[in-house]
């Protein structure tokens, strides 16, 4: 860790907008690389559990010998808990909005940050699925807004995908980049501000086709969940890692993505259904899986259970979106792959376990899927130039 070793002269004083886990979690990792951090919420009892949580994480740091007593002290005093807005943003450089992922709620928030921003500060959001550009263009700085999205918790998760607006500023592209790498965190460039950016654009859609393959394929959940961590080198499940992210969010997120762009994600009606019911995963104790209320325990999988499903399909949707985000210049192909390995945790490069299965499979599937499913299915053209 830095402590300040990294710090950018152009960003000293930092405001975190949104207390909840993300909002917490940015504002911990910004304060132990030595910024200095206001964590502004609503209300003070949003803070106060906030700051509470900091400190528990930074205690466990302590227990680990991360860090020592002095340390986390220093900083836990680096960040400051403000509810009043206008004293929230006074002298600050870098802006991270991290309320939730509700465009209008954003709008109301960047209407009253404008009251009181200074010139000299810029505005990022960390939103997971909503268009930077759109977002901009709710606020008077376009040209200084930029995307930077952190991943859960951030604590750990060392991606971080920075997304330009359309008219942000190449100056505010670099300043993105390297204020991650001095948070000790790996910047992925989205280069375009396409729907899900790069990593939601593969994940979301998984979710939906496994459960398509539990319609269809007369498996249980736990065969195409072993399957997928077994064959397809994921750390659980897809249905786990579903319940573990949340259904409300992979609801929100599906229809930020597929209401701008019907080729980005087949919907399944079970998503909307869980949601409906209130069932979000872990955090509500039922999602596809139930917990009851006891502590979150892993789901068990086996390799024997594995065996009984090929994942072709899921592999098959996954890969061919990884390739719309190659061929269609968002991305190259390592950064597709270190945003997985990052942003997943995915243990074996996707095209690799491609190779394995075979392009000729993945490519039939894709097009024996658009006979019988419609166009979302399509190959993309980069699989061709793979295949041959």
């Amino acid at each position: 860790m830095n402590f300040g070793i990294l710090l950018l002269p152009q960003i000293n004083k930092i405001t975190v907008l949104g207390s909840g886990i993300m909002g917490h979690g940015i504002a911990q990792v910004s304060a132990m690389n030595g910024y200095n951090v206001v964590l502004r919420d609503i209300e003070e009892r949003f803070l106060e559990s906030a700051m509470n949580k900091i400190r528990w994480s930074l205690d466990k740091l302590v227990e680990k010998n991360k860090i020592n007593k002095q340390e986390s002290d220093k900083i836990h005093g680096r960040i400051k808990p403000i509810v009043e807005l206008k004293e929230a943003l006074d002298d600050t450089d870098l802006l991270i909005e991290a309320v939730p992922e509700d465009l209008k709620l954003k709008k109301k928030v960047y209407s009253e940050v404008d009251q009181f921003a200074q010139e000299k500060t810029i505005y990022s959001s960390n939103t997971s699925t909503l268009p930077i550009s759109e977002i901009s263009q709710l606020t008077s700085r376009p040209d200084r807004f930029i995307g930077l999205h952190f991943f859960n918790p951030p604590q750990l998760m060392k991606l971080v995908e920075v997304i330009p607006g359309a008219s942000t500023a190449e100056s505010i592209v670099d300043l993105g980049i390297n204020f991650v790498k001095s948070l000790s965190k790996d910047p992925i460039l989205c280069n375009k501000d396409v729907p899900g950016f790069i990593v939601n654009r593969i994940f979301i859609p998984l979710v939906h086709e496994a459960a398509y393959c539990l319609d269809n394929d007369s498996k249980s959940m736990t065969q195409i969940d072993s399957a997928v961590k077994f064959k397809m080198y994921l750390p659980m499940g897809i249905f786990e890692l579903a319940d573990y992210t949340g259904l409300d969010v992979i609801h929100r997120a599906t229809i930020e993505m597929y209401s701008r762009d019907k080729k980005v994600v087949n919907p399944h009606p079970k998503i909307e259904q869980l949601f409906s019911s209130g069932k979000y995963g872990k955090k509500s104790g039922d999602g596809f899986y139930s917990y009851g209320d006891k502590n979150y325990e892993r789901v068990p999988l086996s390799e024997e259970e594995a065996k009984q499903y090929d994942p072709i399909r899921i592999l098959s949707v996954a890969i061919n979106n990884a390739a719309w985000l190659i061929s269609n210049g968002v991305c190259t192909r390592e950064d597709v792959e270190l945003a997985l390995k990052l942003g997943m945790g995915l243990k074996k490069e996707l095209f690799e376990i491609g190779k394995e299965s075979g392009f000729e499979k993945i490519i039939n599937t894709l097009n024996q899927l658009v006979g019988t499913n419609g166009s979302f299915y399509t190959p993309d053209p980069y699989l061709k130039t793979i295949s041959t």
